[in-house]
């Protein structure tokens, strides 16, 4: 009932109402639904649900790019995702051995840092789509970090692969089973097949079409169905399928009949927006709040505090401030610097579309989530007591330091934009303001002035008088009009002065 206002109006989206509100009805608020009281089927269902909600983003991502915008990009989402991912894969780590240097086995700190190395599709919708990012944000910006977004989601996989091996095997054992495993079965089969799945059904699709067999509507349902398809398939030959579902989606739209077909339907940014928002709503439900004082297990408030400020000032803004030059879609370091900022942990994609619907940005959230759970399900349950070897260590930790930083991230990113906004308000009326008393001096300096009883100014006319200041806006900020009464009124508004003048 109040979505409008709070969306377009104060720019904040439903990833931090959604979170808010689970953390109000989950277990450390009133109670009535806790994830965590499902007993051993709690991962598996986190897993489930947080594997929906990106397949779908990552599908309905590649669709919403330009056509055949990988083939035109390519090189610059390379030199954006590869570098900057390995860079904050390892500054990740380095935090997390400096801050807990007794608690955590190298190889599990990498292990953790690669759940916090993508950004988000979620949650990076807030810069992508959306009145704040239509009015803001460069539509090639936007474009460039939603694919970054999908695309290092699904890259994630072959960082945690390697770090899971070399908790159990020699360094050049892990390596060349990451290599062979997570890069070119993992990410470039699941990419390949993604792709053939798409380009499949968008054939299919065309030919129905021409043979009026396949209506509008049914297009829509594509957005759901196709996601589900491909990441069922992949992941049932083991294949990354987050990776997979973007490629599909970008071969589905890559000619562009699919968009034409779609365009200027809601129905599926409906879907998208409920999916989101019992997404959320499960994740701040979901929040361990009680682990985040675990002394013994090295997790303290200040370490946790500490190692999400590093992770969001230099997991990602160092390396694009760096490499910007390279990527023409990035034209100045201050477009760089904004790029770096809002790619937050997660669940970018949304969280980008997001922000710019209500002013959402890339954040850490659903893909975190994602990846270190999946990572949980793969190691042992955590003991009771004291954690043995390195493993139940991981087991123990790995969910309350990703679910912080997650959090830390939501917080960070989601009121950026309220607060950028805010701060802007606050400079425009300071601008006005300053505008408005120069007016009244150089009427003053004109005649004698008055008030004309409702806030506006009277000038009574002076034949040996110059003519006051004149400042023209199209927001009726700070006007000097017409000759009232054998004077001049003046009216000062809210709005941005546009252009002053002072006419003989």
């Amino acid at each position: 009932m109040i979505s409008l206002l709070v969306k377009e109006t104060l720019y904040i989206n439903e990833v931090i109402l959604g979170t808010a509100f689970g953390v109000l009805i989950g277990p450390y608020g009133v109670n009535v639904f806790d994830p965590r009281s499902w007993g051993d089927q709690q991962d598996g269902i986190t897993l489930t649900v947080m594997r929906l909600i990106l397949v779908s983003g990552l599908f309905a991502a590649g669709i919403e790019l330009p056509c055949a915008y990988m083939k035109k990009h390519a090189r610059s989402l390379l030199v954006m995702v590869v570098p900057t991912m390995t860079f904050g894969w390892f500054v990740v780590a380095g935090g997390l051995r400096l801050l807990t240097p007794s608690a955590l086995h190298p190889s599990s700190a990498l292990c953790i840092a690669a759940c916090l190395t993508p950004t988000d599709p979620v949650t990076c919708v807030a810069i992508t789509r959306g009145k704040f990012a239509e009015k803001h944000v460069p539509e090639s910006i936007r474009d460039i970090l939603t694919a970054e977004a999908a695309a290092n989601d699904g890259l994630a996989y072959p960082f945690l692969s390697i770090s899971m091996y070399l908790l159990v095997d020699t360094v050049g054992v892990a390596i060349g089973k990451g290599f062979v495993i997570g890069w070119l079965y993992e990410v470039m089969f699941g990419s390949l097949l993604g792709s053939i799945i798409g380009l499949l059904f968008s054939k299919l699709m065309k030919l129905s079409h021409r043979r009026g067999l396949m209506d509008r509507e049914s297009y829509i349902a594509q957005y759901l169905a196709l996601a589900i398809l491909t990441t069922g398939i992949t992941s049932g030959l083991g294949a990354d399928d987050l990776l997979a579902s973007f490629a599909a989606g970008c071969a589905v739209a890559w000619d562009g009949h699919f968009k034409a077909q779609t365009e200027g339907d809601t129905f599926a940014s409906v879907i998208d927006c409920v999916l989101n928002c019992c997404c959320f709503i499960y994740i701040g439900a979901w929040l361990p709040f009680s682990s985040y004082n675990s002394a013994e297990l090295g997790i303290t408030p200040w370490r946790l505090v500490v190692l999400m400020i590093a992770i969001l000032l230099v997991r990602r803004i160092p390396p694009l401030l760096l490499l910007y030059r390279f990527v023409p879609e990035i034209p100045s370091w201050k477009e760089a610097l904004f790029s770096g900022h809002f790619g937050p942990v997660g669940t970018l994609y949304h969280f980008v579309r997001g922000l710019c619907q209500s002013s959402e940005v890339l954040q850490m959230g659903v893909s975190a989530v994602f990846v270190s759970t999946m990572a949980r399900t793969r190691l042992p349950l955590p003991p009771v007591g004291l954690p043995e070897n390195p493993q139940q260590m991981l087991a123990a930790t790995i969910e309350p330091i990703v679910s912080f930083v997650v959090l830390g991230s939501i917080l960070v990113h989601g009121l950026s934009i309220p607060f950028f906004n805010v701060g802007r308000e606050f400079a425009r009326s300071v601008t006005i303001t300053s505008v408005s008393n120069r007016v009244v001096i150089d009427l003053e300096a004109c005649g004698k002035t008055g008030d004309s009883g409702n806030g506006e100014i009277v000038v009574p006319g002076n034949g040996e008088c110059r003519s006051p200041l004149v400042i023209t806006t199209g927001e009726g900020v700070a006007v000097c009009q017409d000759h009232v009464e054998g004077g001049i009124l003046v009216s000062v508004g809210n709005g941005k002065v546009d252009n002053a003048s002072n006419p003989s």
